[in-house]
């Protein structure tokens, strides 16, 4: 036992609630006292391990507070995953971590410049350089993560791969000014250049790009008028810590340095009794790969969650700008390379906004009209990684609608435009090119629909002929598929027969007799673009299928494994489904892959608009009645003195 933790720590009001500073400094100095966080060990990895969920589920449990660490020498590139237990001040597991069997820790942010560093000293970098005209101190280099081919060395070897941009100045956006035809493999613990693809210089595109240069966006709109949002009663939901209630809706909001946020125990109060429908959901996985066969891009995959950790590059959210109207923040605290604790104020953004109608219908049987208004709760984050940006946006409704929307924005990744014609990148500006990608996402939605008794039944559109029952031709109904193992329950979305996916209870139904459940509605947008033998489809696997269903396991956390970077063979839900277990009246997991296949416009350039994409869980006989009836009347915006004043 480590002295420093002898003393408990405080416990929090949470047993999800995210590690607070104290706890993440607690465990750095219990790190340092044990030997293992030395002058050259990185934390690439710390945040809460959640406890067991059937430690969450006894009211009368308090669970001890642990941390999950992933240390790396970058001397060595030994690599350790870890658990420490804060409550009693132990380390409870520590394993080595083989890199070429299992895979590399996260990308580093120290590697963002080391990457620069390095390139900068070595002489076939700098002759590179040269004959194109250019300096390393003219240039930035990305710092990709590299992935796992069939080049000669790389195996077991933490690598990077870089890709040059001309920056002029230093508020110059670099990202319009590619270098190609050139590109670096760099081993980042022996520190050296280990490949260098040079097939010689190109033009160089070095049009201004600077979006907020009048020069480029012409004069400001002078014709948009303010939108005030207010509510001078303040909002309708509370905050007691991390736990959110609004509306009926109650639920917990965590945070971690990989997935960001984290919504656990999220139930809803049906006229007094408080029925569960989701034990945690998280976006455990998004990976970007790209479709240019070029050997200076062909290796182009990114894991932006297990690589990058797109909690930890969160960003602070500014009222006005971010977020608009009565806002709520919350400010999570991550560990940085070093197990110090670094504040992200304002990441988190929790306000409800107005969402149109709720329902409406005028009878003039009853002579009688009504509307009511429909309204959101928003918890979101947003994230850089690199020259993407990704806002992560939940929304709960009145109606007992769950919906998920991920947000594209930021600056299209660019190449040199060859002449003519090119099959695998748009042509956005003269002589620039943005190959094609896409960006993929991995919801691991860990289902508790009024209990943990669960199935997944497989809906789809069914077409009747015409004939005996159906002269006229117009019957139609739907066929029901019940997912019972898990190689039944790898699915693909098919929109010409509508198909979604109904998650019940099995042991419990509604006034009609049937099971309640919550019905999943996928948009069905392309899965991994990819050959099916190709590198990352062995890698994002998940990424192959629209929804893969499993039986909860503790262990089971990421749908391309726990170690992503340079990881080798199918990791993760592959694995997972090996067993076939089986999901047909059990405690399930959802894994459910959507995203956007980018074929970027000229209208992507210099940066790109919103871009969206997402899914929708809906309640379906989960309630006996529309749920939302007791939703007061609006108020008219003009009320006539002695007049009815609600709609």
């Amino acid at each position: 036992m480590t002295e420093l933790l002898a003393t408990p720590t405080v416990r929090t009001t949470h047993p999800l609630d995210p590690l607070s500073a104290a706890e993440i400094t607690a465990v750095r100095d219990h790190l340092v006292a044990e030997g293992r966080l030395a002058d050259t060990v990185r934390v690439a990895y710390l945040s809460l391990k959640e406890p067991a969920k059937a430690a969450l589920r006894d009211a009368a449990a308090r669970p001890n507070r642990q941390a999950r660490v992933i240390l790396l020498d970058t001397a060595t590139g030994e690599t350790t995953d870890l658990d420490v237990d804060l409550t009693v001040g132990e380390t409870v597991r520590a394993v080595s971590v083989d890199p070429a069997l299992t895979g590399q820790a996260p990308v580093l942010i120290e590697e963002f410049a080391a990457i620069e560093d390095i390139l900068a000293q070595d002489a076939g970098w700098v002759a590179a350089l040269a004959s194109r005209g250019l300096a390393p101190d003219e240039v930035r280099v990305a710092p990709l993560s590299a992935g796992i081919f069939d080049y000669d060395g790389e195996e077991g070897k933490r690598l990077l791969r870089g890709l040059a941009f001309v920056q002029r100045d230093e508020s110059d956006y670099a990202w319009g000014h590619p270098v190609d035809q050139l590109v670096a493999f760099v081993d980042m613990i022996e520190r050296r250049v280990v490949r260098i693809i040079d097939d010689g210089p190109v033009a160089i595109p070095m049009g201004n790009d600077n979006f907020e240069d009048p020069e480029v966006s012409g004069p400001l709109r002078t014709d948009l008028k303010p939108i005030v949002i207010t509510q001078p009663d303040g909002p309708s939901f509370t905050l007691d810590g991390n736990v959110l209630r609004w509306q009926k809706w109650d639920l917990h909001v965590g945070f971690d340095a990989r997935e960001g946020l984290v919504l656990s125990r999220i139930g809803f109060d049906d006229h007094g009794t408080r029925r569960s429908v989701i034990d945690r959901a998280s976006i455990a996985e998004m990976v970007v790969p790209y479709g240019d066969p070029a050997p200076y891009r062909s290796w182009q995959n990114y894991f932006d969650t297990g690589e990058y950790l797109v909690g930890r590059d969160a960003n602070s959210l500014e009222l006005g700008c971010d977020c608009l109207g009565d806002i709520t923040y919350l400010s999570p605290v991550v560990a940085d390379d070093f197990g110090n604790p670094r504040e992200i104020r304002q990441a988190i953004c929790i306000h409800e906004e107005d969402f149109g109608l709720l329902w409406k219908h005028t009878d003039e049987w009853a002579n009688h009209a009504s509307t009511r208004r429909q309204r959101r709760l928003v918890v979101s984050f947003f994230t850089t990684v690199g020259n993407y940006d990704y806002g992560f946006y939940w929304y709960l409704y009145l109606d007992g609608t769950i919906q998920f929307e991920a947000k594209a924005t930021g600056i299209v990744f660019t190449a040199r435009y060859p002449e003519g014609d090119y099959p695998y990148a748009s042509r956005i500006a003269p002589g620039l090119g943005a190959p094609y990608h896409q960006h993929l996402f991995c919801a691991r939605l860990d289902m508790a629909v009024d209990g943990s008794s669960n199935a997944v039944h497989e809906l789809d559109l069914q077409r009747v002929p015409t004939g005996p029952g159906n002269p006229h031709g117009n019957a139609f109904t739907r066929s029901r598929r019940v997912l019972g193992s898990e190689a039944e329950g790898r699915r693909r979305a098919d929109g010409s027969v509508g198909r979604v996916w109904e998650i019940v209870n099995t042991e419990k139904t509604n006034i009609v007799g049937e099971n309640v459940a919550y019905t999943l509605f996928p948009e069905g947008q392309p899965t991994l673009a990819m050959a099916d033998d190709s590198s990352i489809a062995r890698r994002a696997a998940f990424a192959t299928e629209h929804l893969w269903v499993t039986r909860f396991d503790e262990d089971e956390r990421f749908p391309a494994g726990d170690f992503v970077n340079q990881s080798v063979g199918s990791p993760g839900l592959p694995e997972f489904v090996k067993a076939d277990r089986a999901i047909d009246g059990e405690d399930i997991v959802l894994w459910h892959s959507f995203g956007l296949t980018h074929f970027p416009r000229t209208e992507d350039w210099p940066i790109m608009p919103v871009d969206y994409t997402g899914f929708t869980l809906k309640p379906t006989g989960f309630f006996d009645q529309n749920p939302a009836l007791d939703v007061p009347a609006p108020v008219k915006g003009h009320c006539a003195e002695g007049g009815e004043c609600h709609c």
